[in-house]
């Protein structure tokens, strides 16, 4: 009678053990493998962001340096109106019908 009690507490013990363990896999484990790609994806997003202003930073000293300031100032405000431009006729497509 003895060992059937141990056995039985020890299946008991061993059951919420795997109980437990399923739980934490398919909460925690999932929860702390998003928040990494998270911040990962956060960092990305940073350094892409810096590359591309210091992009546009260097296009323009290059434009300033070939055809003056004033000139790259005026190339960089048209592409920037042209872009608005765009953007604006495409901001609602549904009205077009």
């Amino acid at each position: 009678m003895a060992d059937s009690k141990q056995a039985l507490s020890s299946r008991i013990a061993d059951f919420l053990e795997h109980v437990a363990t399923r739980v934490r896999e398919l909460t925690v484990d999932r929860v702390a493998v998003a928040i990494t790609w998270i911040a990962v994806g956060f960092i990305l997003l940073a350094a892409v962001a810096m590359a591309f202003f210091w992009l546009l930073v260097g296009i323009f000293r290059a434009l300033g340096a070939l055809m003056g300031t004033e000139a790259a100032y005026a190339v960089v405000g048209a592409l920037l109106i042209i872009a608005g431009a765009i953007l604006w006729v495409r901001r609602y497509p549904q009205d077009r019908s």
